[in-house]
């Protein structure tokens, strides 16, 4: 069951992150940005626009990065992971929608290592909901919130671009 949250307002959370992330950015070197698929690819996408990165922007899917890959199999929606530029000595901002367990964020580092080290990585995430299992904190986060362990925040993107965000029950 999904419910529309009206005090996760996504266009406001993104207005935040966006802010905390040029700030921070300022006089960073060799930038580039990755989204993790799907609700991280859609804000590293607005992020790269507003940063003037577009040619620096990335992508990437980490379905067979994922420690639970044969717990939970391959995700239907399946993405090519796209990254179009040299990740050695980059300083790239990973971006995220929900950072939660930081099995998604350890996955993430682990494929950008197969296309180089990176001099940096920063983190970027929406929301934060808590409840690591990894030691993993994000360097940008708009919000936090807590949930309940039956509930799941998800991003969405409407077809004119606008994110809203939705509690889902389990």
């Amino acid at each position: 069951m999904t419910m529309p949250n009206p005090k996760f307002d996504a266009e406001a959370l993104y207005k935040v992150l966006a802010e905390r992330v040029k700030a921070s950015l300022a006089n960073a070197e060799n930038v580039a940005i990755v989204g993790i698929y799907s609700g991280g690819a859609w804000l590293a996408e607005r992020l790269a626009a507003e940063l003037q990165l577009q040619e620096r922007l990335g992508f990437i899917d980490v379905s067979f990065y994922r420690d639970d890959y044969a717990e939970k199999g391959l995700h239907a929606e399946v993405k090519p992971t796209h990254i179009p530029f040299e990740v050695e000595g980059a300083t790239i901002v990973l971006v995220d929608d929900v950072l939660y367990t930081g099995r998604t964020t350890r996955a993430a580092i682990n494929e950008l290592f197969d296309y180089g080290r990176p001099a940096k990585i920063m983190l970027a995430a929406l929301v934060d909901r808590g409840g690591r299992e990894l030691p993993i904190a994000a360097d940008f986060v708009a919000d936090t919130v807590t949930l309940t362990d039956g509930q799941q925040l998800v991003l969405q993107r409407a077809d004119d671009g606008r994110l809203s965000l939705t509690v889902d029950h389990a």
